[in-house]
């Protein structure tokens, strides 16, 4: 009986290796019939189908897995429960759509029942299965076989290591289906826009950057002490200085004025432009927002200037203002 702190460790690492030798056990099978699956399947999403994945009991779960990291990732795709599916759920099933089956053993008769309706229906049937004899694969168009040596169950019963080899196999059909139908890093920004990685690659600075009476804008011979009203009614920390059609001159903070003030009273009195920075940080309106995380880390400001393609003045991205958009 295991107890001891040792020898808990030493039988999760057991496991772990017994499944990392399944999934190594699986790179020289990869083949022929992995190849026409993704033809297949591209076939399919290209006329509009998509790819229907089913299994039931543990299969069942990691089906689902991949069919949600296919979606994701520009491969529309759907999970159907083989049981339901003979009660009615085949409707999912529609003309151009693609199957995919989950079974190790190949013999899950829920899933066999259910393959010659789907064809049928005209819908080509694929598999991944650790067998190439098994019914399952005789009835499939396409078996991917992909066979390891054990569970990591020491009674060789529990799908454990079986269940990572469909799962890992799920996640190569999706990363090269993902390449093949060049699907884009903005894409998938437009599938996660609630998540953090969404973000981060779908907002551009346009969607967090502030605009008409949120930016302080003024001319150049605007006195330093007006300058600041302007800021200060804006309720910003800088300053733009234009001209009149928004061409850009320069920028004045109020970080610019705390160390000016010291040498020189009577910068109140005297033209922003005087004082100005010349040179200030910029970017496009259309960059992707998380360029503006990369200027801020670098730079280490907190205000940067939004040019339009014209680079005309478009807004300003105040860094206070990030955290409230979920992208820092």
């Amino acid at each position: 009986m295991m107890g001891t702190h040792d020898e808990t460790i030493a039988k999760a690492r057991e496991v772990l290796r017994i499944e990392i030798e399944g999934i190594e056990a699986l790179i020289p099978q990869i083949g022929d019939s992995f190849v026409q699956l993704v033809d297949a399947c591209v076939k399919s999403l290209d006329q509009g189908g998509k790819i229907v994945v089913t299994g039931v009991g543990k299969s069942g779960h990691i089906g689902r897995k991949i069919s949600a990291t296919l979606a994701s990732t520009g491969s529309p795709s759907v999970f159907m429960h083989p049981v339901e599916a003979m009660h009615g759920d085949l409707g999912m099933l529609q003309e151009g759509d693609i199957m995919l089956a989950l079974s190790y053993s190949g013999e899950t008769h829920e899933l066999t029942n259910m393959i010659l309706p789907a064809k049928r229906l005209g819908v080509p049937v694929a598999c991944f299965t650790g067998f190439g004899n098994s019914l399952l694969a005789r009835l499939s168009d396409i078996a991917v076989v992909g066979q390891v040596g054990r569970e990591a169950c020491p009674f060789n019963l529990a799908p454990t290591t079986t269940s990572t080899a469909h799962l890992v196999l799920g996640d190569a059909l999706a990363m090269v289906l993902l390449e093949r139908r060049k699907f884009t890093k903005e894409q998938f920004g437009l599938r996660h826009p609630s998540g953090a990685i969404g973000r981060a690659i779908s907002m551009r600075v346009s969607d967090v950057m502030r605009t008409g009476e949120h930016v302080a804008m003024v001319s150049p011979e605007t006195t330093v002490k007006d300058a600041l009203l302007r800021m200060t009614a804006c309720r910003c920390g800088s300053v733009i200085v234009a001209g009149p059609d928004r061409t850009l001159l320069g920028i004045f903070t109020d970080g610019d004025f705390r160390r000016k003030v010291d040498q020189d009273l009577t910068i109140l009195t005297r033209p922003v432009e005087q004082v100005m920075t010349k040179t200030p940080t910029c970017i496009r309106a259309d960059a992707l927002a998380v360029e503006v995380l990369k200027i801020v880390e670098k730079r280490k400001i907190d205000d940067i200037i939004v040019l339009d393609q014209d680079g005309r003045v478009a807004g300003l991205v105040d860094i206070a203002d990030l955290p409230g958009l979920k992208i820092m």
